[in-house]
């Protein structure tokens, strides 16, 4: 659907983000995979969802791609490839212990953040990482440096925070969280602990905080905020809350315009559009067609930034992983 700028006498509006949608790693994941499956036909493995979209992972799975829990159920000598969230040490390890080709579709921005782990854990500081337990992100960096890093799950969690030496003490970041609770909870742990040292850049990516920045923007003239993402997907539940913090009435995640429940609409003149850093555009416009036949036909795009980057598939995928592949499963 075309925006066009809200007639100023229009009792129904959308408000659409800008920018929304995939991001340069997700982007960069999806097509990998879709490298993947062309260049090397199907099968080709996922170890865990490339990104967190149910739409995305649909679409793969029926191109060819096989999406598995854990490097076991992976048939030796296949090509598997590592989601955009990273993954431990030890999942490459096990990869080469199943004579696996691998694609590590790591975003670069994750991978930034496991090489800061690295350094600071080989220069022997505490490292409080921020992030939620059990997200694949987290579980991945924890890896990187198992013996120094402790998990700080929001700013509730720094009460119980140790550490050895509170000189030696650096904070690092999930990508994908929200800006405003993440510092808070470094507030928080700079109280407890004074010499706290932050990492040389900021850990949460580019596209997670300029999509929260345009639903701050949104948030305060919007009746209802609609985000456009999976549940599982951590960038997609922030936006929810960071339009409910930014004053918005009311906010709903979906996954589909067929999820949104038309009681939402009642007393609501203005809708905020907006959606997580792994969906893909056409489920948006599926949200604008459907809020358009129920009166929602203005749209007026609120800006907060360009983006312009963008990053290079992975090495691995101008190899003859197949080749490699076969010649793995022959060894003894």
């Amino acid at each position: 659907m075309t925006a066009t700028p809200a007639s100023p006498s229009s009792d129904k509006r959308v408000l659409l983000a800008a920018p929304r949608g995939y991001c340069a790693g997700v982007d960069r994941a999806v097509i990998a995979v879709e490298k993947a499956l062309e260049q090397y036909g199907s099968p080709i493995y996922v170890r865990h969802e490339i990104v967190h979209n149910k739409y995305v992972v649909r679409t793969l799975e029926k191109k060819g791609a096989i999406f598995v829990d854990e490097t076991a159920e992976v048939p030796e000598g296949s090509i598997v490839m590592f989601s955009a969230h990273g993954v431990a040490p030890t999942v490459h390890q096990e990869a080469a212990e199943r004579r696996l080709a691998t694609i590590d579709a790591t975003c670069p921005l994750v991978t930034k953040v496991h090489k800061e782990a690295v350094r600071f854990a080989g220069e022997d500081y505490d490292i409080l990482l921020i992030g939620h337990e059990g997200h694949e992100e987290v579980i991945g960096t924890s890896g990187e440096a198992p013996d120094h890093i402790t998990l700080v799950d929001g700013p509730d969690d720094v009460e119980n925070v140790t550490v050895r030496d509170e000189s030696k003490v650096v904070w690092l970041s999930q990508t994908t969280l929200s800006v405003d609770e993440t510092m808070e909870t470094v507030d928080k742990l700079k109280e407890k602990f004074p010499k706290l040292i932050s990492p040389p850049s900021d850990d949460i990516c580019y596209a997670t905080q300029n999509r929260q920045t345009a639903v701050k923007q949104m948030g305060a003239e919007a009746d209802l905020v609609i985000v456009v993402g999976s549940k599982n997907s951590s960038n997609s539940v922030r936006l929810v809350e960071v339009a409910l913090g930014a004053g918005a009435k009311d906010a709903h995640l979906v996954d589909f315009a067929e999820e949104i429940d038309e009681a939402w609409l009642e007393g609501v003149s203005t809708v905020g559009v907006t959606s997580g850093a792994s969906v893909p555009e056409v489920l948006v416009e599926g949200v604008l067609e459907w809020l358009a036949r129920r009166g929602f036909e203005d749209v007026e795009i609120v800006k907060a930034a360009e983006e312009s980057i963008t990053f290079s598939l992975p090495k691995e995928l101008r190899r003859d992983l197949r080749a490699e592949a076969a010649a793995l499963s022959e060894k003894q």
